[in-house]
């Protein structure tokens, strides 16, 4: 019965190197009857989960066999049970070393077992920082419910001018820290924010504008997170987080809820974030169902020449029009003008309402705006 368990692990193995490798995913649907399983590679380290309870003997013939992958390489073979309080892990072969890592395309990240259910590091979301390392130089990256901040690992690496992790375990940051660390990254424009990230708004805006915006939370945390109902309020909020041209990195792994889920939050509540593209999934992650899969989404930030590049409402400017505009008729200070940022400049027009107070008392409309972007 296990034969397909086998091939599987087997036909994997040939393509496996030192990195993180999956090497059976019963999770995706497509291995009828282990469901319940899935295999890891982490170099000479052999992580096995079961998410539900098998029959003694399948257990027993599965068990025999991660003995035999010794002649493999592997000289330690760890077996957590998901499906019980607190996920406990055993020891099947070997003993653990005093430190154990992973490594993923040259860097790598601290991992804990035995005491965790999420050993602090997930696989499945390579893609998605290979996507963050293309596209991070340079750029102010915001990094929601940042866990043990792979990402910003790879960000900082790649050549990021900050990354500001938020999560919120403290310890998932320590780790997050050490993870700097351990790839010799100075962590000087690095933060590690503790906070509840729905009624933290404010702390987080203060390192804004943010270029890249990434959104990976749990699917439910309980009394923190749900994603049915939770993950549009932080679509609500990319607008004041974002940059003029930001990019937003959306991720939800939740079976339930499918990619168009994320798509008419975003319809709704954040429209000038247009869709580009869905990151494709790492291979071995086999499943029968993508919408049931991890889901990454990439949205870029359009500037929208109808909105005041200043107080964010309908400039009502009509200058692109056969229709003759205000803004014809109406002298703009040079001192407004400079107010405007960079990316908006000669892409969106001031509002009347912004020209009028300013000129009516110019220290207290620059006051306004201040506090109004804080």
């Amino acid at each position: 019965m296990i034969k397909i368990v086998q091939n599987e692990i087997l036909e994997n193995l040939q393509n496996t190197n030192s990195d993180y490798t999956r090497l059976f995913h019963g999770r995706g649907g497509c291995f009828k009857g282990f469901e319940f399983l899935t295999v890891d590679a982490i170099d000479t380290l052999l992580f096995v989960v079961f998410f539900q309870e098998c029959e003694a003997q399948l257990e027993k013939e599965l068990f025999d066999f991660f003995e035999t992958l010794q002649t493999k390489g592997f000289q330690t073979a760890v077996v957590q049970r998901r499906y019980l309080e607190k996920a406990p892990s055993q020891m099947l072969f070997g003993s653990l070393k005093e430190e154990t890592v992973a490594l993923e395309n040259g860097l790598h990240y601290h991992l804990s077992f035995l005491h965790h259910q999420n050993i602090g590091f997930f696989a499945d979301m390579k893609q998605g920082r290979e996507f963050v390392a293309q596209v991070c130089e340079n750029k102010n990256v915001l990094n929601l419910f940042s866990y043990t901040c792979s990402f910003s690992v790879v960000a900082i690496q790649h050549g990021a001018k900050q990354v500001v992790n938020v999560d919120m375990s403290k310890a998932a940051l320590s780790t997050g820290r050490e993870n700097h660390r351990l790839n010799s990254l100075s962590t000087q424009h690095v933060k590690f924010l503790p906070y509840n990230i729905l009624k933290s708004w404010s702390k987080i805006k203060k390192y804004a504008p943010y270029d890249l915006i990434i959104i990976d939370p749990p699917s439910f945390q309980k009394g923190s997170f749900a994603a049915s109902k939770d993950y549009e309020k932080i679509i609500k909020r990319l607008d004041e987080l974002a940059n003029a041209e930001c990019t937003v990195l959306a991720c939800l792994n939740d079976p339930i809820l499918d990619e168009a889920f994320i798509q008419t939050i975003f319809q709704q509540h954040a429209s000038q974030f247009i869709f580009e593209q869905r990151l494709g999934n790492v291979k071995a992650f086999k499943t029968n169902d993508e919408n049931r899969s991890l889901k990454n989404l990439v949205f870029k930030k359009q500037i929208d020449a109808n909105i005041c590049p200043l107080c964010k409402k309908p400039n009502v400017c009509k200058a692109k029009s056969s229709e003759s505009c205000w803004c014809n008729h109406i002298e703009v200070p040079l001192e407004l003008r400079a107010l405007v940022p960079l990316e908006y400049k000669m892409k969106a027009c001031i509002c009347r309402e912004c020209i009028e107070a300013f000129n009516a008392n110019q220290s207290e409309f620059v006051n306004d705006l201040k506090r109004t972007s804080l």
